[in-house]
C-alpha cells in the first residue's frame, strides 16, 4: 500500500517547482528546497536575524518563490516578516494538515517533506492577513491585554479597601466610575473624613451622601492605605499606555484609509471603541454562534480526531462550550 502511494505521489506534477519549506524551531530552522536546485537542499539555520537574511539569499540564490512554514508558537512570525520583506510568497500551514497527507518516509525530514507537498500544491495555508492589517491586530491586541492588566489592579484596589472595611463598592456600581475614583483619589491624597469624601459623589449617582458617608467609616491603616495607593499608580499607569494604543490604532485605521483609497473625512464619525470591536467581536458575535447552533441542532459533538466523520473546527473549541 505504502508503495503505491509512493509512486501516485511520484505521478503528480508540480505546481510550485521553486518551493521551499521551513521547519520552525526555537533555536534552529531547517530549511529544505528542490533536490534539483542544490547539492545540499536541506539546510540548518540559526534563529538570530542575520541568520534568517542568510536564509532568505540562499533562496534567492535557489531561485525559490514560495516558502511553506508550520505555524508553530510564535517562532515563526520573524522568519515569516523577513522573508516576506524579501518579497517571497510565504504561507502558514497547520501542522495536522501536513501530517494527515499519507505516503510519507520515515528517512525524510520535516522541512524535506513540507517542501516536497509543497511542490505538489498539497498544502493549504492559513488565513495571513495584510501587513496594514496585521499592525493594526496587533495594536488591538496590545490594547486588549493593557486592559486585562488594568483589570487585575481594579481588584486590588477593591481588596485593599475591603480591608480597611471601605465598602464602596456597596454604594456605587462601578468603583471605577466617576464618584469612585473621585473618591478614591481623595483617599489616596490623605482625606480620611467619611462626609467630606461622601459630598464627592456624581450627581448621577444613586446612592444618598449619607448612605455613602455609612460606608466610608473605615478602618485607615497604613499598610492598605499603602496598597491603595500602589493599586491606584499602577491602574493609572495602564490608562495611559492604552491611550498610547489608542493613537497608535488610530493611525493605522488612517493608513488602511488612505491605501484603500478612501478619504476618511468624508466618513462619519466613529468612535475608536466600536472599530476596535469590529475587527475583534463581529466574527465571534456573529459568524460562530450560528456555526455553534448548526452543530448542536444536528446533534454533533465536538471533536478533536480529524478520523471522525462529524468534525467540528478547532476554533470552536475556544468558544467555553
Amino acid at each position: 500500500m505504502t508503495e503505491a502511494r509512493s509512486k501516485d505521489m511520484a505521478a503528480l506534477s508540480l505546481v510550485n517547482p521553486r518551493a521551499a519549506a521551513i521547519d520552525i524551531g526555537s533555536t534552529m530552522h531547517m530549511a529544505a528546497i528542490n533536490p534539483d536546485a542544490d547539492d545540499n537542499p536541506v539546510r540548518a539555520f540559526g534563529t538570530f536575524t542575520g541568520d534568517l537574511h542568510e536564509m532568505a539569499r540562499w533562496f534567492k540564490a535557489c531561485d525559490v518563490t514560495s516558502v511553506a512554514m508550520e505555524s508553530t508558537g510564535v517562532y515563526w512570525i520573524p522568519a515569516y516578516e523577513i522573508l516576506e520583506h524579501h518579497g517571497f510568497h510565504v504561507i502558514l500551514v497547520n501542522a495536522r494538515y501536513a501530517k494527515n497527507v499519507p505516503g510519507r518516509k520515515t528517512d525524510v525530514s520535516d522541512a524535506a517533506w513540507l517542501q516536497r507537498l509543497h511542490s505538489y500544491g498539497l498544502l493549504r495555508g492559513s488565513f495571513r492577513p495584510e501587513a496594514g492589517v496585521a499592525t493594526l491586530r496587533a495594536y488591538v491586541r496590545q490594547r486588549e491585554r493593557l486592559i486585562e492588566y488594568a483589570a487585575s489592579h481594579i481588584q486590588h484596589m477593591q481588596k485593599a479597601l475591603m480591608e480597611m472595611n471601605v465598602q464602596l463598592h456597596h454604594v456605587v456600581s462601578d468603583i471605577t466610575g466617576a464618584t469612585g475614583m473621585r473618591i478614591i483619589r481623595a483617599v489616596v491624597a490623605g482625606e480620611r473624613k467619611p462626609h467630606i469624601l461622601a459630598e464627592m459623589r456624581d450627581i448621577r449617582c444613586h446612592s444618598s451622601v449619607e448612605t455613602i458617608c455609612a460606608a466610608l467609616s473605615g478602618n485607615w491603616r497604613d499598610e492598605h492605605i499603602f496598597a491603595l495607593c500602589q493599586s491606584v499608580a499602577l491602574y493609572d499607569f495602564y490608562q495611559t499606555k492604552i491611550l498610547e494604543c489608542d493613537r497608535k490604532i488610530k493611525a493605522s485605521l488612517n493608513a488602511l484609509a488612505v491605501d484603500q483609497g478612501h478619504d476618511a473625512r468624508n466618513l462619519p464619525k466613529v468612535r475608536t471603541k466600536t472599530k476596535q470591536v469590529i475587527i475583534k467581536r463581529c466574527r465571534q458575535q456573529v459568524v460562530l454562534p450560528a456555526v455553534c447552533t448548526f452543530y448542536e441542532t444536528a446533534h454533533l459533538k465536538p471533536s478533536r480526531n480529524p478520523a471522525k466523520h462529524y468534525h467540528v473546527p478547532a476554533f470552536l473549541h475556544s468558544l467555553g462550550r
